[in-house]
């Protein structure tokens, strides 16, 4: 799998809307060209666009639609599917002005000013519990919020994270959690500097599963949060994986129980001492089996430099090497010893059957698995139900091509299908349609869904 790590785009308007006067624009083509060579000179297209906020600069609608069309025009380029761009917001994505509304102020001082990072838990918890004050609290982002909706990463009260599972290989997933780091962002220099925001403990569950990779995108690092100690020492023991951004300077750390990449911004302000535009290009893969399963991480950091005019190898391990490289251990795979008992307690409860019934064949099957000397072993196939149809369409590539269509089109075809009702329409566009896609995969529309969506398409 290929990830390509990208952070701090920085769209402003309207000088993104005029392209000729963009002076930022000849450093997002160089590293257009960067990408599409690299990925052409090694055949390996990107997987997931791994984007970490700042999108916008003042959380404009213009401006994300000029971010969308880039992100589009980049992923056509290294070949990654529309639906795998995928985005958390920033600080520049937040609407400051909103901020200076008295009912987000409120919301916000109640969570910033608890005395201590319990107390801050609560207050935030409290706020995603309440219908008005998380309201408030996802206003400043409702800009980002329409423009991230199309790739499923949307944010409000019963969702202020997202998560997405991708498979690898050797049965091993790569979960990638997008964590929210600008509750409080907005208002009371509270961007200023690091140690004044707050992620809060329900983001950084990151519950370790077995065969589960988990990679954590976040635009501020730990540092910048009131809960930074907590935040940071949950994320290095839980997430192998860590892409950041808003620091704009770019490296990477590595030690034994995960990698931590920060990224460079691709549009840095022209007034940093440090400035240099810059990306990251990660590529993962499972070697070894079983109880030797480990992580191959193979990285690449490019910047940007003026003479020549081109991106380049940012930083290196060392003056011999250009490749971050890594291997992380993966827990041996989790095999019930009873897998065969469960299993045919499975298939006796599907055909109405009693377990007890076949307790001489679930021994005889414990013995075949065990070695263990039986009367007989008998060959059994059990087929149990499979989690999804083969024929369904991919979830996230309908969420992508539904918030292509236009918006009177997308209500009609939601209601149409009952995904939603004529109450819904009160709700704001981004949860209206993240609760219809729930419906339509719940009751087996996805069918229905993709064809309706074909229709206008």
């Amino acid at each position: 799998m290929r990830l390509l790590h990208l952070s701090d785009i920085h769209f402003r308007s309207p000088i993104c809307l005029t392209p000729h006067l963009d002076r930022d624009r000849p450093f997002r083509s160089r590293l257009e060209h960067d990408i599409e060579k690299l990925c052409g000179d090694d055949g390996i297209r990107v997987d997931v666009i791994l984007v970490g906020g700042d999108i916008a600069y003042k959380a404009d609608p213009v401006e994300y639609g000029a971010a969308k069309a880039w992100l589009l025009h980049i992923a056509k380029i290294c070949g990654c599917r529309a639906s795998n761009i995928l985005t958390v917001p920033g600080n520049h994505d937040v609407n400051w002005a909103t901020c200076k509304k008295e009912e987000v102020l409120e919301v916000q001082r109640g969570i910033a000013d608890g005395v201590n990072n319990y107390a801050r838990d609560g207050a935030l918890l409290q706020c995603l519990s309440t219908e008005e004050r998380a309201k408030a609290l996802f206003e400043p982002i409702e800009a980002y919020n329409d423009f991230a909706a199309q790739f499923g990463c949307q944010l409000f009260h019963t969702h202020p994270f997202w998560e997405r599972t991708l498979e690898l290989s050797q049965g091993v997933k790569l979960r990638i959690h997008g964590l929210t780091s600008t509750f409080i962002s907005g208002a009371g220099e509270r961007d200023a500097a690091p140690g004044r925001l707050f992620l809060g403990s329900c983001q950084t569950v990151l519950d370790p599963d077995p065969d589960i990779v988990s990679l954590v995108l976040c635009h501020h690092p730990p540092s910048w949060f009131l809960d930074a100690n907590e935040a940071e020492n949950i994320i290095d023991g839980r997430a192998k994986l860590q892409f950041f951004g808003h620091e704009h300077d770019q490296r990477c750390r590595r030690v034994k129980e995960y990698m931590r990449f920060m990224a460079g911004a691709v549009n840095p302000a022209r007034d940093e001492h440090t400035w240099r535009p810059g990306y990251n290009l990660v590529d993962l893969a499972i070697v070894g089996t079983g109880a030797e399963r480990q992580l191959d991480i193979r990285a690449q950091l490019r910047a940007f430099q003026l003479a020549p005019s081109e991106f380049y190898v940012a930083l290196q391990p060392s003056p011999k090497e250009t490749l971050w490289t890594h291997r992380i251990e993966i827990p041996a795979p989790i095999r019930p010893v009873f897998a065969a008992e469960a299993a045919l307690e499975l298939v006796a409860e599907s055909l109405n059957q009693p377990p007890h019934q076949e307790t001489k064949m679930a021994a005889a099957v414990h013995a075949t698995m065990s070695g263990e000397p039986g009367p007989q072993r008998p060959a059994l196939q059990v087929v149990l139900p499979v989690e999804a149809k083969v024929s369904e369409p991919s979830t996230d590539d309908l969420v992508f091509r539904f918030w292509q269509l236009r918006t009177d089109v997308m209500r009609d075809i939601a209601l149409d299908l009952g995904l939603i009702t004529e109450v819904d329409l009160d709700l704001k566009p981004h949860q209206r349609y993240f609760k219809a896609m729930e419906v339509a995969r719940q009751r087996g529309l996805l069918v229905a869904l993709a064809r309706e969506i074909e229709r206008y398409e």
